[in-house]
């Protein structure tokens, strides 16, 4: 028996020596570990651009804007190159009759008041009684209150246009289409609009105040300087009736202006573009001291440009 627990106890002491003596690199490596993560956390903030949350969504972000830019240049490289294709002009893009009409004016030549009316007449593509327009651009700037030129003028053979007149006046007016101070403010106060010129005398002027946002955008608010603000109501309406048109320079120094119907002869047209230059000439402000008109065109609704020469104003 003594001799058995002997081998025991020898077997124990060769176990003990195999086993290794202690696991001191495990816990050196996992306490290096924990070293990093706690560095890691260390760096990064709880909250804000350094968080975790933010520093993940920012690595998220790159890693799809990578891959964004690796299929364009991919796409850029799998598809050939497709031939631009020349701008057309302006002339090619507009319709066939356009192009028929715009073939009778003359590029670059300057015509005279009689040669450009004539050709307006030729050149009248709509199938409706189309305005013959004319366009003056004007050497001057509409930013300076003597050279924000508008002012009014009766046309000599009429504007064409079937006008409706209206008068804020409790007294009955020959010509009006619609008078009475009640019937028109309570048309005003629900919207409605039954006339193309409204006129009224100095008196009932503060009864309009009310309405000014809806009169003024649409250019029917009265004003003294077109005529539409006066005590002489009767000679007001006769004149708007017999065709007495408004002009204003817009922004870009220009007159837009209707002399006339495509129906019209060209003895009236003619008389009414000389009216519109003698208002234009009397107009000149002081200021303008060099050229005063840059360019006159001559038109008609959806027909082309014609170019009419300076020396005619």
């Amino acid at each position: 028996m003594a001799k058995e627990a002997e081998e025991i106890t020898n077997e124990a002491e060769l176990l003990v020596e195999a086993a290794p003596a202690n696991d001191t690199p495990e816990v050196e490596a996992e306490t290096s570990e924990t070293k990093e993560e706690k560095a890691e956390e260390k760096s990064t903030a709880k909250a804000g651009k350094r968080s975790a949350k933010a520093l993940k969504e920012a690595e998220e972000k790159q890693a799809k804007e990578e891959r964004k830019a690796e299929g364009v240049d991919g796409e850029a490289e799998s598809k050939p190159k497709q031939p631009v294709k020349p701008t057309r002009s302006r002339l090619e893009r507009r319709g066939k009759k356009f192009r028929e009409a715009a073939k009778l004016v003359e590029k670059g030549k300057t015509y005279t008041l009689a040669e450009a009316i004539t050709l307006a007449k030729k050149t009248h593509t709509a199938k409706f009684d189309a305005s013959v327009e004319l366009h003056i651009n004007l050497n001057v700037d509409p930013r300076h209150a003597d050279q924000n030129l508008r002012d009014n003028l009766v046309l000599p053979a009429g504007s064409g246009k079937n006008v409706r007149v209206a008068v804020l006046d409790d007294e009955k007016v020959a010509g009006a289409d619609l008078s009475g101070v009640e019937a028109i403010l309570k048309d005003l106060e629900k919207g409605t609009i039954n006339f193309d010129i409204l006129i009224a005398t100095p008196a009932q002027m503060p009864k309009l105040g009310k309405y000014a946002r809806v009169l003024g955008p649409r250019g029917l608010m009265p004003n003294p300087k077109s005529g539409t603000v006066t005590t002489d109501v009767a000679k007001a309406v006769k004149e708007a009736k017999a065709g007495r048109v408004e002009y204003r320079v817009d922004s870009t120094g220009i007159v837009h202006i209707a002399v006339g119907k495509v129906s019209f002869t060209e003895a009236q047209l003619l008389d009414n573009v000389k009216a519109v230059l003698a208002s234009l000439r009397a107009n000149k402000p002081a200021s303008v001291k060099s050229t005063y008109v840059k360019a006159i065109n001559l038109t008609t609704t959806m027909g082309p440009g014609i170019s009419v020469a300076l020396s005619e104003f």
